[in-house]
């Protein structure tokens, strides 16, 4: 192997497809597969080669980087990719999963010989294409040299939680995160909301809070995609956000404690999903909050 390993990509969709753009970009041999073909191919016009199946796209490659949407098709994936996987190569596990089935994961990696890494990323469409990503990563030291130069070309940074990759300590670190973004998210949508229905300008609301602890630009962020009517493209999807709300409200019960804000969370963005928004911006939560009937005047 050389100084730049050769990396397949599997999953291209908003944080994949970024990501394999950057690898491309950082000189590294890339391959890409998405189980919706049309997804991976505007990626050959940046170096990429774009394979038929997961076990054509890791054929000989030194890193395989997984960002797929849940841990079953992660799990689902990999067993397709397996006759061509060999001992030593390294797994990068991306996707957002939870930590219960990083067990699982990890178990298909000892099966094959492979070197995991428990590696979420922090982060949505912008940084993911800036290759500003912040990545957490778990796993042991003697094959960081062969996954720096992947997490360098994604990321702006790397926040290493630990030698085990199988003990889920990134991904627990990234569902914590994660709450914490959507609980904002889901609050954003509340207050403009309720400065709709009180008839109040939510300028008058920003000017109030401006400059002080109760100031966020991640709220004036997310709000301004509602306001402005700009949920699409997506920066992070509706429907993903549900998966993740659930995987933290999961988590949460197996650790003993009850997550009433991530649990509502939860319930309001499929409520926004079952209402169409599944694939805008999650910031359409917001939509939750709304008998559409009612908006239509019906």
């Amino acid at each position: 192997m050389t100084d730049k390993p050769s990396v397949s990509v599997l999953g291209t969709g908003i944080m994949g497809a970024a990501m394999a753009r950057n690898l491309c970009r950082a000189g590294l041999d890339v391959r890409v597969w998405n189980r919706t073909r049309a997804k991976a191919e505007p990626l050959a016009a940046e170096g990429a080669r774009v394979a038929g199946t997961p076990a054509e796209a890791v054929e000989g490659a030194d890193v395989v980087l997984t960002m797929l949407y849940d841990g079953a098709t992660v799990l689902h994936t990999m067993r397709d990719a397996a006759p061509a996987l060999r001992p030593g190569m390294v797994w990068a596990q991306c996707t957002t999963a939870g930590s219960d089935v990083v067990t699982d994961l990890a178990a298909v990696a000892r099966e094959h010989g492979l070197v995991f890494y428990d590696a979420p990323v922090l982060g949505t469409r912008q940084p993911a294409e800036a290759g500003r990503l912040t990545v957490l990563a778990a796993g042991p030291e003697e094959g960081r040299e062969t996954i720096t130069p992947v997490f360098d070309a994604v990321g702006a940074k790397t926040v290493w939680t630990g030698t085990d990759g199988a003990a889920g300590s990134a991904s627990r670190l990234k569902l914590v995160a994660n709450s914490w973004v959507l609980a904002a998210t889901a609050a954003a949508g509340e207050v403009l909301a309720l400065a709709k229905a009180l008839g109040v300008d939510p300028q008058d609301f920003f000017d109030l809070i401006e400059g002080g602890p109760l100031d966020m630009g991640y709220l004036r962020a997310k709000a301004a995609l509602v306001l402005d009517g700009k949920l699409s493209p997506a920066s992070f999807a509706v429907a993903t956000a549900v998966k993740d709300a659930r995987l933290i409200v999961q988590a949460g019960e197996r650790g003993g404690v009850r997550l009433d804000v991530a649990a509502a969370t939860a319930e309001r963005l499929a409520r926004a999903a079952a209402q169409g928004h599944a694939d805008e911006d999650m910031a359409a939560a917001y939509f939750a909050s709304f008998d559409e009937r009612a908006e239509r005047g019906e």
